[in-house]
């Protein structure tokens, strides 16, 4: 697929970067030509100086082409215009804009313009290092019956094989987040001193597998 990345700061060169390492074909956008530098010699899509929301320099970036947008430039307002242009213009069915604002996200939704509010996303991911009590949940089947959600784990699971936590919590365990890096564990993969654990529950068993691991592994020979 092609895919145009209007913004070249942290976000959209790490973006392009990933894509390309995927097999897509990418163009960046940057009305600043020396931003195209966080790209790397490596980089093999096109850079294209303009505005991202200007019809000729999405031209220039092979919209046409394109199977999807994304606006992650460091202004809202551009973000939101330029993915309008994208979806609008260009029929582009896979658009997403970068939002700071989680209030104007919420509006952006509406319209239909998937919105990744950095702010809010951030002050949760927060909200779950300094409060660790109570699973936040990533997604949720349409009937809301089963999720999947990150749970604060006791240090006492530490060095205990995922078949054990399973055994005792009731879950599944979907993956770790290791150093940074997603993990899919076995049963023999032992849980190590800073994993982020995420597992599939019935959601009406939440509190009971939140319980269970922040109390931590049962007394060998207990029951």
């Amino acid at each position: 697929m092609h895919i145009v990345i209007m913004g070249c700061g942290r976000v959209g060169s790490a973006l392009a970067q990933n894509l390309e390492q995927q097999g897509h074909t990418v163009a960046v956008v940057d009305q600043d030509p020396t931003a195209f530098r966080r790209l790397g010699s490596s980089f093999g899509g096109r850079r294209v100086t303009g505005v991202g929301f200007d019809q000729d320099t999405l031209r220039e970036a092979g919209i046409e082409e394109a199977g999807a947008f994304a606006a992650v430039s460091s202004g809202d307002n551009s973000n939101i215009i330029a993915a309008r242009v994208a979806r609008e213009m260009f029929g582009i069915e896979n658009v997403a804009a970068r939002i700071y604002d989680p209030r104007r996200a919420e509006v952006y939704q509406r319209l239909g313009i998937p919105t990744v509010a950095t702010v809010r996303w951030t002050a949760d991911q927060m909200l779950r290092r300094l409060l660790p009590s109570g699973a936040e949940p990533l997604w949720r089947d349409p009937t809301g019956g089963v999720q999947l959600a990150e749970v604060h784990t006791s240090t006492a699971w530490v060095g205990h094989k995922i078949s054990r936590i399973q055994d005792e919590t009731g879950v599944r365990v979907a993956f770790l987040t290791r150093l940074g890096e997603a993990v899919l564990p076995t049963s023999q993969t032992v849980l190590q001193e800073g994993d982020l654990v995420h597992v599939m529950m019935r959601t009406d068993e939440v509190d009971k597998v939140e319980a269970a691991f922040a109390k931590g592994p049962e007394e060998e020979g207990g029951h």
